[in-house]
């Protein structure tokens, strides 16, 4: 067993966190008579050598010796060593190969290629293991199939032969899956594999789960043939499929602490517990029903009609993943999304506390496009807070917590006033305070009761601790949204404290925080300009611009800005270029510079200048403004939201860009900067916009008066 293992000088190479000295004592392991240690083994194994699905060469360099474990009778729990060598090639494939085959080449390499290129030799044994006594190991086994044994004659028939003896839904599941992955790998077998699919997906023999695996699969082979009649079908066996399989109540989250340490920031404790939640599936279609939404893509009007079927599911666990995939349609796709709001309004009435807060949750992260869930939400949380108690964001039952807590969140992104209650509960009993104060910026007409509480807080931050740099930023935001100069003081005092303790973030935040103020943060210039000449690279920028911000004094600002453009760190010429821009015309000593960074290698760098240039000199400027925008957006898509930003500037001399303007709206996934469907949704319009406004045919000339 395990002959050259230590012939390999593991030490020499690297995984995740480090040396991979300790792989051999992780294979042995894995053999271990022990449970403890065996599992505690694969998830060092997982967490380290295979980290997140990633593929490194000590990862590689096991694959022989996992399959040595697989093979072997005696090794315990032999499925997990299956699943994990099924994982690595899976993986290896995709982050190894191009689409069309050819390796693609890293630095240091990734072991990828010897990965696959071992499995894929073995690939005839992954038939035998489909066959194997133990129905766990023939589980696992089954995706090899697809991915690794090249003759496609003999997969596909031992594909076949499984499906009429596995009696198993998840193994009929991963033998139709497996079919489709052999097909798009070998197109020798695309042939026999789509007429085996589509015979399945046709036979009433079948059942309604099996069916509807085939038919998506067979769709995921040929998605470009997918016709008006695939959807209706899927639909027809989804619907089908519900009479079929048992109805279970949603297994509750692993239970933690009330309260985090106080080394840890609450939004760290939050942002794993979501990442817990979204990596869990409650359905067995889940997948599958995954995989149909891949393939359908851009059609948003199709896919709606899938999850309206999914979300009417009397499953709470199939509604639950569908909610989630009802906010990945959203954020990820253009298109008329004005009935999935509804949809999704529909279940925050459920008996189901953990799919009514999902729900919520997508309602808050889509809310560009959730007004017309607005008034659901708004009854819901009257509903709530009538039959709980004005207290419920700090109930104690975490679902009925949570539920709530979401709904008046997503209200408030919508900046209706009817989320006011809530929030001024969390802040004043200081559970889960946090959540509210992300939220609070968008009620500016709330600023009167808001801003005492959110000072109150701030004041509370121990900026000794470098873990409460989150909660402090998050305050200075939402002050600085809000707008009332009455936070002027405790922001300043956060300042001092801020450059005290290092906290540049915080120093960062706070600054920006008093730009906003303006002409009411001038009692803070002294303070301001000292940090000036800051040595962090954020802080510098944001106390220039604050320093104009609260007194307007070219002849002190303009050196500072100048000296900045000469900088060698591009986001610090950007911050620079857009403060100009703000000054305008009186900052025209910057234009030489300006124009020629123009010619910088980083187009976020021009972009930022070219709107200067505009802003200072206008016309003038125009040709040399427009080509570097145009030509920014065309290499990088992520700078279209600050391009029309400035085209929209321009007026009529943006005209040029009307065949750009008009191929971004014409993609189906959403852009602009980060791919945020905040930014995405404003791209749209100011696109459409500058359109229907440039677009616009000069009114003919009236024929002459004759006498």
């Amino acid at each position: 067993m395990f002959d050259g293992l230590h012939d390999i000088d593991w030490a020499s190479m690297e995984h995740a966190y480090g040396s991979a000295e300790e792989v051999p004592a992780l294979l042995w392991a894995l053999r271990s008579p022990d449970t403890g240690e065996r599992r505690k083994a694969l998830d060092r194994f997982y967490g380290a050598v295979h980290h997140q699905g990633s593929v490194y060469p000590p990862t590689a360099a096991s694959v022989p010796f996992l399959f040595e474990l697989a093979a072997d009778d005696a090794t315990p729990e032999r499925a997990a060593v299956v699943a994990l060598l099924v994982s690595i090639g899976r993986e290896s494939l995709d982050l190894g190969f191009q689409d069309d085959g050819t390796e693609i080449e890293y630095y240091p390499p990734m072991g990828c290629a010897q990965a696959i290129a071992f499995l894929r030799e073995r690939g005839a044994q992954f038939a035998e293991l489909a066959f194997d006594p133990d129905p766990d190991v023939r589980l696992a086994a089954l995706p090899g199939l697809g991915l690794f044994l090249d003759d496609a004659d003999r997969a596909a028939a031992v594909l076949r032969e499984r499906m009429d003896v596995e009696r198993g839904l998840e193994a009929r599941l991963r033998i139709v899956e497996a079919a489709a992955t052999l097909a798009l790998r070998l197109p020798a077998a695309t042939e026999q594999v789509t007429g085996w699919l589509a015979g399945l997906a046709a036979d009433p023999a079948r059942g309604p789960v099996t069916r509807l695996a085939a038919l998506v699969q067979r769709a995921r082979c040929a998605p470009d043939e997918i016709g008006e009649d695939v959807v209706p079908a899927a639909v027809g066996l989804l619907r089908e499929s519900v009479r079929t399989l048992p109805l279970r109540p949603i297994a509750p989250a692993p239970s933690r602490p009330a309260t985090p340490p106080d080394s840890v920031a609450p939004q760290t404790v939050a942002a794993f517990e979501e990442l817990d939640r979204h990596t869990r599936v409650y359905a067995p279609t889940t997948a599958l029903l995954r995989t149909f939404h891949d393939v359908l893509g851009a059609r948003v009007p199709e896919r709606t009609t899938v999850l309206a079927e999914q979300l009417s599911s009397p499953d709470p666990g199939s509604r639950l993943d569908a909610v989630r995939m009802s906010g990945e349609l959203i954020r990820t796709w253009r298109g008329d999304h004005t009935r999935l709001p509804l949809l999704l309004a529909d279940q925050l009435t459920t008996a189901d506390l953990e799919v009514a807060a999902e729900a919520a949750a997508v309602l808050e992260s889509c809310h560009p496009i959730a007004a017309p869930a607005r008034e659901a939400l708004a009854a819901h949380i009257e509903a709530q807070r009538a039959a709980h108690g004005p207290h419920l964001w700090a109930a104690p039952d975490a679902l009925l917590r949570r539920s709530h807590q979401e709904a008046v969140r997503a209200l408030a992104r919508l900046g209706d006033i009817r989320a006011l209650p809530s929030l001024l509960a969390a802040l004043d009993s200081d559970v889960d305070a946090w959540r509210a104060i992300q939220v609070a910026g968008h009620l500016p007409q709330a600023a009167d009761q808001l801003v005492p509480r959110l000072c109150n807080h701030l004041r509370g931050i121990d900026l000794s601790q470098q873990w409460t740099e989150m909660s402090a930023n998050a305050i200075l935001a939402a002050l600085a949204a809000l707008g009332d100069p009455a936070a002027v003081p405790v922001v300043v005092d956060t300042l001092g404290a801020a450059v005290r303790h290092e906290q540049h973030g915080v120093t960062r935040s706070a600054l920006k925080a008093l730009g906003a103020f303006g002409p009411a943060a001038t009692g803070a210039r002294d303070t301001i300009r000292s940090l000036t000449t800051a040595t962090d690279v954020h802080v510098q920028p944001a106390a220039v611009a604050a320093l104009w911000a609260a007194g307007e004094d070219l002849a002190e600002v303009m050196p500072l800005l100048l000296h900045l453009l000469d900088d060698r760190i591009t986001f610090r010429i950007s911050d620079a270029a857009d403060l100009l821009g703000e000054i305008g015309p009186p900052a025209s000593v910057a234009l030489p510079r300006l124009r020629n960074l123009l010619t910088h290698d980083y187009e976020w760098v021009r972009v930022h200048c070219a709107a200067a240039l505009w802003e200072i000199a206008g016309e003038a400027e125009a040709p040399a403004v427009l080509d570097a925008l145009l030509q920014a957006m065309a290499k990088n898509p992520a700078t279209a939201n600050h391009v029309v930003t400035c085209l929209d500037r321009m007026g009529p001399l943006a005209a040029p860009a009307l065949p750009l303007l008009r191929e971004q709206l014409t993609l189906p996934r959403r852009g602009g900067r980060f791919q945020s469907i905040d930014h995405d949704e404003e791209l749209q319009r100011v696109c459409r916009t500058l359109i229907a406004r440039l677009d616009t045919p000069a009114p003919k000339a009236s024929a002459p008066r004759t006498v």
